[in-house]
């Protein structure tokens, strides 16, 4: 009976494990999508100045600059919604970004693999000690 035990939490173990990369995976997959949205907004907007400044100089008159500012400031804030996915992103991986090369890096390095680079010392809350625990529980496991 023991053996059954163990093989059902084991199997168990697996499953939860199984599903949360799953979930992970899905979620990096949606937020990538989104990205690559909020790009396709901005290549838009830029072909819309692009053609109001040719148009508006063909015919010689004057550019709205406030036109220009407000499509500017749309892709400013598309931008930091790209920021935001991204850092959700690197969150999701439990990885952090290079303050110099901004190079993806493990979310506990003290320097970048890449550049070198000091890295500051990151806070690692009791909810994500616990998943890492969780997570090098389950590696154990499988071995």
């Amino acid at each position: 009976m023991e053996l059954f035990e163990k093989i059902g939490d084991a199997a168990s173990k697996t499953y939860k494990y199984t599903a949360e990369k799953t979930s992970k995976i899905a979620k990096e997959t949606k937020l990538k999508m989104k990205i690559n949205d909020y790009k396709k907004e901005i290549e838009k907007i830029y072909r819309e100045i692009g053609e109001t400044v040719y148009e508006k100089s063909v015919v010689n008159e004057e550019i709205d600059k406030e036109e220009l500012k407000e499509k500017c400031g749309k892709i400013d804030d598309i931008s930091k919604k790209i920021v935001e996915c991204k850092n959700e992103i690197l969150s999701i991986k439990e990885k952090r970004q290079c303050k110099n090369c901004y190079e993806e890096i493990e979310i506990n390095a003290n320097y970048c693999p890449n550049c070198g680079f000091h890295q500051e010392e990151v806070e690692i809350t009791k909810n994500e000690t616990e998943d890492i625990e969780k997570v090098e529980e389950s590696d154990e496991d499988e071995e």
